[in-house]
């Protein structure tokens, strides 16, 4: 306990000597605590996210949405829809350049969108894939033509899916490290899980919108040292305010707390058939996958890790979505688990490995999973690791359950289809449901609400039983700020918006 101790001051002492350099900047510099660091900044390499926060600042999108979650201009100024919602018109905005200087157009969105489609690697593909092809129908007019009618397509070009990326720039290999968009501020440097630092676009057709001239983004995986630094004036603002610290910020005289219900799960992704999978893994049997969900009391992880500010989940979709199931979270039930296993063909103890990552919130929440399934029968060891290298390991098929989630998205298709689709390219455990398919599909080809809530509802009870994940709960955004901040809004989807935002001289 007490080399523990000790190591965490050390890391808080490290961490506060940003402070001697942080007196000394410019007043116009907001810096911004990240409970990781980001994986790629590329957007259609990248799913942390921590890098969406860093995209969000420095990559236009085609369109964007509100605090409501309205989808809203951005790039494009209007749009319209064919009769048969096969073909989606967009005008540009005029007098976009991008950060290297060149021109926005119509031939920069068709080239954006077919990279995205192509790219080797491209985590938007199957996001947008029900695009067909992208006609340039006039220097500042483009046509996606449609495969299928799609209603969560304008929803994805609200994030990664519709960034925008300079052509030039993007052609070349070392994107990813040296990223070239049309936002408010342009990429500077990056030193790997220490910081990234955006500064002010001069050219920015909304320059006026934005008040800082520099932007540091630093990563800071344990919750309680991000608020160290935010006591102790090294940070102005950080995301993922740990539930047991909010009393304490809004104790602060010079703190400020700001949090909204969001749209983000967290949950227990089990590998099916990705990478070496065994073929007599446990995990291929959806009465396992079941039994260790049951395991679980829900309300019981809220309280012991979050103070009960968390909401228990079995599924997706938030409750602030309109597409939220009022399924019913079955109750922990212990003996039916071990039923289930027995049915199975599981001879007990049953060990399993499950990838944390490594800040103390999840490694708790690890704990009491561990405690908890351990009653069952089921002997789960814990592997801490760095995010980004969880989630490429996930990708990659080398675990066999990992614990993540997903920031959730104002579209129901974006927090789902990805992942349980069989053709879903964040789909780590590859789970496949013909049927699952079927109704996910039929979904993105109506516009008509009920329609969807019909199949949405229909898909969710039935990953009660195939469990590909095990929904564990809903995350609201918590952020922390100096008082001096102005202007800043948490809203949904859980992401920073710096337009409007300042700092009081």
């Amino acid at each position: 306990m007490k080399k523990a101790r000790l190591t965490l001051l050390t890391a808080v002492s490290g961490l506060l000597l940003l402070g001697a350099s942080a007196h000394s900047q410019a007043k116009s510099v907001i810096r911004i605590g990240l409970g990781a660091d980001p994986d790629m900044l590329d957007p259609h390499l990248a799913r942390t996210y921590y890098g969406r926060f860093v995209f969000a600042a420095m990559c236009d999108r085609l369109v964007d949405v509100d605090e409501n979650l309205k989808v809203v201009p951005g790039l494009a100024t209007d749009w319209a829809w064919s009769d048969d919602g096969k073909t989606l018109t967009m005008n540009l905005r005029e007098g976009v350049t991008f950060q290297d200087g060149e021109k926005f157009d119509a031939n920069a969105v068709k080239f954006n969108i077919e990279r995205a489609l192509t790219l080797p690697g491209s985590l938007r593909k199957s996001e947008i894939s029900s695009i067909d092809s992208v006609e340039v129908s006039g220097p500042m007019q483009v046509k996606f033509h449609l495969k299928t009618p799609d209603a969560a397509l304008l929803s994805q070009l609200t994030d990664r899916a519709g960034a925008m990326l300079a052509p030039e720039a993007a052609k070349k290999p070392d994107f990813a490290t040296h990223p070239v968009c049309s936002g408010p501020y342009q990429f500077a440097s990056r030193v790997q899980q220490d910081r990234i630092v955006l500064t002010r676009f001069e050219n920015y057709w909304n320059k006026s919108a934005y008040h800082f001239d520099k932007v540091i983004f630093l990563p800071i995986p344990d919750a309680s040292v991000r608020l160290a630094n935010l006591r102790a004036g090294d940070l102005d603002l950080t995301e993922g305010v740990a539930a047991s610290d909010v009393k304490t910020v809004e104790g602060d005289s010079k703190l400020a707390l700001a949090k909204v219900t969001g749209l983000g799960y967290q949950g227990i992704t089990f590998n099916i058939n990705n990478g070496k999978v065994d073929a007599n893994s446990p995990l291929k049997d959806p009465r396992v996958r079941e039994a260790f969900s049951l395991a679980i009391d829900r309300d019981a992880l809220n309280q012991v890790a979050f103070e009960g500010l968390y909401t228990p989940s079995n599924q997706a979709f938030s409750p602030v979505s309109a597409y939220h199931v009022n399924t019913p979270i079955p109750p922990r039930d212990v003996e039916k688990a071990k039923a289930l296993l027995k049915a199975a063909g599981v001879t007990t103890p049953l060990n399993l490995t499950l990838l944390v990552t490594n800040n103390p919130t999840a490694q708790q929440v690890g704990q009491v999973i561990q405690a908890m399934v351990g009653e069952a029968g089921i002997n789960l060891n814990l592997q801490m690791s760095e995010f980004a290298s969880l989630l490429d390991r996930q990708q990659r098929g080398d675990y066999q359950l990992s614990l993540s989630g997903w920031s959730g998205r104002p579209d129901p298709d974006g927090s789902i289809y990805s992942f349980i689709n069989s053709k879903g390219t964040l789909n780590d455990g590859r789970y496949s449901n013909p049927q699952v398919d079927e109704w996910l599909n039929a979904a993105r080809l109506t516009n008509d609400q009920a329609q969807r809530q019909a199949l949405y509802t229909k898909v969710v009870n039935q990953l009660q039983t195939d469990m590909p994940i095990a929904y564990l709960y809903f995350e609201p955004r918590i952020f922390g700020m100096t008082k001096k901040l102005q202007g800043f809004k948490a809203w949904p989807d859980g992401l920073v918006r710096l337009a409007g935002v300042s700092m009081a001289q």
